[in-house]
């Protein structure tokens, strides 16, 4: 009996060692001294892998290590699918999502979002020497739309054809590299998606892509987290205020886009 007692007393201890160390982060994050980043690491210029194919870059991982060194930790980049990105966020997988994750309402009934960060509008791009004679989204009957899967695109795509019954096929990808991949070989008309990627890909001289309509209502990145995870969330906001008053956020949007993208979001604050 005694021997018994012993065992199931080892048992407990351990359990409790196990399960009481692997929640005590000791401070604001899942692993104690490291900011864990869900990222879609294929979304240039906000995330994608530099020359060396490892490397992640871009105005997103330029500003989450930004954030991070701030707040003393360190920063590890989780390269994440977009279909689970969320999904992922919500199952302790990592800290936050810095993916170029727009804020609607939707997704503010379910996660918890830090304030805005960079604005942005839709855009439409076709090839520079295309037959196509469509100029928004509204005239692209009977073509091939493509767009990145489960982001603001799509959601735009569907909404315009409850509005108005509009009849295309639409093509979504995994990943918006793709969706220029099968542009620029013609296995697709048209592309909806971020002003913010297609001044990327239309910015060298050489480029083959042009935008021929841009959205007029604005939308507004930001950093996604854990439904109820206040503590963090306010803490990446206090930071990220502090990088807006000392000129940061628009140092590393210049750097990236040549131009300052993030002072409107931030009057919305």
């Amino acid at each position: 009996m005694k021997k018994n007692i012993t065992i199931f007393c080892i048992l407990v201890i351990v359990a409790v060692l196990i399960f009481g160390c692997a929640r005590d982060t000791g401070g604001l994050t899942i692993r104690e001294g490291v900011l864990l980043v869900g990222m879609d690491i294929g979304y240039p210029p906000m995330e994608y892998f530099g020359p060396d194919g490892i490397t992640p870059m871009g105005f997103d991982v330029e500003m989450g290590k930004e954030i991070a060194r701030r707040l003393e930790l360190e920063i590890e980049f989780v390269n994440t699918d977009w279909g689970g990105i969320f999904a992922a966020v919500d199952t302790n997988r990592y800290d936050a999502i810095i993916s170029a994750v727009t804020i609607t309402p939707a997704r503010l009934e379910v996660h918890n979002f830090s304030k805005p960060y960079i604005a942005n509008t839709l855009a439409m791009v076709l090839l520079k020497d295309s037959p196509i004679t469509a100029r928004s989204p509204e005239e692209v009957t009977g073509l091939n739309v493509a767009f990145q899967a489960d982001t603001t695109s799509d959601y735009y795509m569907q909404a315009l054809v409850e509005r108005t019954g509009l009849r295309f096929t639409p093509r979504g990808y995994d990943q918006v590299m793709r969706c220029f991949e099968e542009l620029r070989l013609n296995r697709v008309d048209v592309i909806i998606t971020d002003l913010l990627v297609a001044y990327d890909y239309i910015a060298p001289e050489d480029s083959p892509f042009v935008i021929v309509w841009t959205s007029p209502e604005p939308e507004v990145f930001g950093i996604c987290m854990k439904k109820g995870n206040d503590a963090l969330t306010d803490a990446i906001n206090r930071v990220l205020e502090e990088m807006f008053e000392d000129g940061t956020m628009q140092r590393i949007s210049y750097e990236i886009f040549g131009m300052d993208l993030v002072t409107q979001a931030r009057e919305q604050w």
